[in-house]
């Protein structure tokens, strides 16, 4: 026995080769052998590394990479055995940051140095502390969509790239750099090239050429739309571990469509980038919107630019800015085309119901009718009744119907004189779809802002009420042509195929477009550059598609593919053939979920005993489980932790390794 213990102990403490690749001495370079025992730790065996190649020079970036297992071995005190390595295993020691390109949403591309060997979520905070972009646990790493080009296309267009690979990154910073008093930050600020660079990711690029927009690529159906979500990366593993190599190409876009804390007194480079996303969702059509809402749409792409190319203005911030829609409600949007609302056209919060006549089709789709027919409507609390008049109302409701929970679209032309609201409401057999036509504005801002806030569970009584009719009066008032102001009809400044999308390209001669855009023009002309910018933000917000990240799924049970949409609140179910929704589920109803991932398919239940399965069919089910854990993470953020964020619970919520 004792014999047998020594030779163990002789055998385990045996020296043997490793062979370790030095990425200093070149591609060509045979790997070094260093004479290693298996009770060596790792900060022992880059020490032997270091020595044997005999270059002086700070290898303190510089980690271990084993090649087999796809693995980094980032904790120096662990040892060989620990790790499990063995004379076979083909290592390399390479820095952890890396040269990186990155495209931002703005079009602009800039090299940097990233980290890659620490999880994407990770790198994410470091790249966004050197840009100085807040709140990165909102954005994240895809990978562009390949696009093939002739010959001809390779040669004309070749990619232009801002170096920014002089300034190192901080992983694992979430507050913001330290700034100057003009703004910028300080590693910003020590070159002329780094402070163009700066100018170029905080202020709005000119509009694209209708050349540029034409040729990228559109989606032009749920699919298309599904493929785009397939490409993000994974949070929690690193560059390198998802085939990530040195100087290849990725997107910075905002992946949650949460923006929590913005403030414009420091969020100049986000709130650009967040609104140059907006804008491309818009042009490409990824977003749809109706005729007039793309004419505000180019007015104020126009207004923008026109401000941005003046003298640069500082950025002003309104008091109580926790999120988008707080910053949008702060701003006193004067025009002359709107038109003020008195105390007495609103409803007074502290009432329980107001009523109204109006036209409605009570309805699911299927059993669509022609016309619209009058009848009594009441709002109490978050349901809606109607009744055949207004001397019924005090009996029995033909209908009483529920909203919270529901889908609410506008369906609006005002040059139409068209006030229509959409509602989609949760029911045993799916989602009813049922239409409320107003007479005018006022009714109409009235009842969408008491559906909207129903939706969500809050009433009338909710303070909020009053802010919202006015946010939505403002927003018609911008689509509202003033008849008698003096507009230009033509304006040589004005490139009108870079402000609309292609689908108005064919549809419209550029002198047809000229006017309409211009009278539009007209009610957002006096906005000062912060304001149009969350004016823009608070529109492409308000459409119906907005903030919906798209999957093919298959259901369990089911034999068809269908969509799953994913957004901030809810879980939405569409058919894939047609567009429709089909069921709707609410993040706060969820009790449970988990993923197998042996069969990678993914468990929910909800309240009342609902329970959902499915397998995902165009992206991985970690993508779609990372998606719903990121947003139940960002509802668990307050104003008093802005500056402090819990990695713990994102990597918990998303990384997938144990279910929530």
């Amino acid at each position: 026995v004792m014999m047998s213990a020594i030779f163990s102990l002789s055998v385990s403490m045996a020296a043997w080769d490793l062979s370790v690749t030095v990425e200093e001495l070149g591609p060509e370079a045979p790997p070094l052998k260093v004479s290693v025992t298996s009770d060596l730790h790792i900060g022992g065996v880059i020490l032997k590394i270091v020595e044997k190649t005999q270059i002086k020079k700070d290898w303190s970036d510089h980690a271990l990479w084993w090649e087999q297992k796809q693995q980094w071995l980032l904790r120096p005190s662990w040892t060989l055995e620990k790790y499990e390595i063995h004379a076979d295993a083909r290592l390399s020691l390479t820095p952890q940051h890396k040269p990186l390109r990155l495209g931002l949403p703005n079009g602009t591309t800039l090299r940097l140095q990233a980290c890659f060997s620490r999880p994407v979520f990770q790198t994410v905070m470091g790249v966004c502390h050197l840009l100085n972009l807040r709140h990165p646990e909102e954005l994240s790493l895809l990978r562009p969509m390949e696009v093939k080009k002739k010959k001809k296309d390779k040669e004309a267009e070749e990619e232009v790239v801002y170096d920014l690979t002089g300034l190192r990154t901080s992983s694992g910073r979430s507050s913001p750099a330290h700034t100057l008093s003009n703004g910028m930050p300080m590693h910003f600020a020590d070159s002329l090239q780094t402070e163009a660079v700066y100018k170029m990711l905080s202020v709005s690029l000119p509009a694209p050429a209708p050349e540029t927009i034409t040729k990228m690529p559109r989606p032009t159906s749920l699919m298309d739309k599904a493929q785009v979500h397939s490409r993000w990366l994974d949070s929690s593993r690193s560059l390198l571990q998802q085939g990530v190599q040195e100087h290849d190409r990725l997107l910075l876009r905002f992946k949650y469509y949460c923006f929590h804390d913005l403030d414009p007194k420091y969020d100049a480079v986000r709130l650009t980038q967040l609104y140059e996303q907006a804008r491309w969702a818009i042009l490409l059509e990824d977003v749809d919107c109706t005729e007039e809402e793309m004419m505000l749409f180019a007015a104020l792409q126009y207004h923008i630019g026109k401000v941005s190319l003046s003298e640069p203005q500082p950025m002003t911030s309104c008091p109580a800015m926790d999120d988008l829609d707080s910053a949008l409600q702060c701003l006193e949007v004067k025009m002359e085309a709107e038109e003020s609302i008195t105390a007495d056209m609103l409803v007074s919060p502290s009432e329980s119901y107001f009523v109204l006549s109006h036209f409605l089709r009570p309805r699911p789709k299927r059993l669509t009718l022609k016309g619209y027919k009058q009848f009594w409507f009441a709002f109490n609390n978050t349901s809606i009744s109607y009744y055949k008049s207004k001397e019924e109302s005090l009996k029995e409701p033909i209908q009483q119907m529920n909203l919270k929970g529901c889908e609410v679209a506008p369906d609006v032309s005002v040059a139409g004189q068209k006030f229509c609201i959409r509602l989609l409401i949760p029911g045993a057999e799916g989602m009813n779809e049922v239409y409320l036509r107003c007479e005018n504005e006022l009714q109409y801002s009235r009842w969408m802002a008491a559906c909207r806030l129903a939706s969500k569970g809050k009433t009338l009584a909710d303070s909020s009420f009053s802010s919202e009719v006015q946010n939505i009066q403002s927003f018609l008032a911008m689509q509202r042509t003033n008849p008698g102001a003096n507009i230009a009809q033509t304006d040589d400044s004005i490139n009108t195929y870079s402000l609309v999308s292609p689908r108005y390209h064919k549809k419209y001669k550029a002198k047809q477009l000229t006017p309409r855009i211009l009278e539009a023009y007209q009610n957002v002309a006096q906005l000062p550059l912060t304001d149009a910018l969350l004016r823009f933000l608070q529109i492409w917000q308000g459409l119906p598609d907005f903030g919906v990240s798209y999957f093919v799924v298959r259901f369990k049970g089911c034999r068809k593919d269908e969509v799953l949409g994913v957004t901030n609140n809810r879980l939405i179910r569409i058919d894939l053939s047609i567009g429709d929704v089909v069921k709707t589920w609410r993040y706060n109803t969820m009790r449970q979920w988990n993923v197998n991932w042996d069969i990678q398919q993914m468990a929910i239940e909800f309240n009342g005993n609902v329970n959902i399965a499915f397998s995902c069919v165009t992206a991985t089910c970690k993508i779609v489980h990372e998606y719903i854990g990121g947003y139940i993470f960002m509802a668990t953020r307050t104003k008093e932790q802005a500056e402090v964020l819990n990695q713990e619970l994102f990597f918990k919520l998303t990384g997938g390794h144990e279910a929530i």
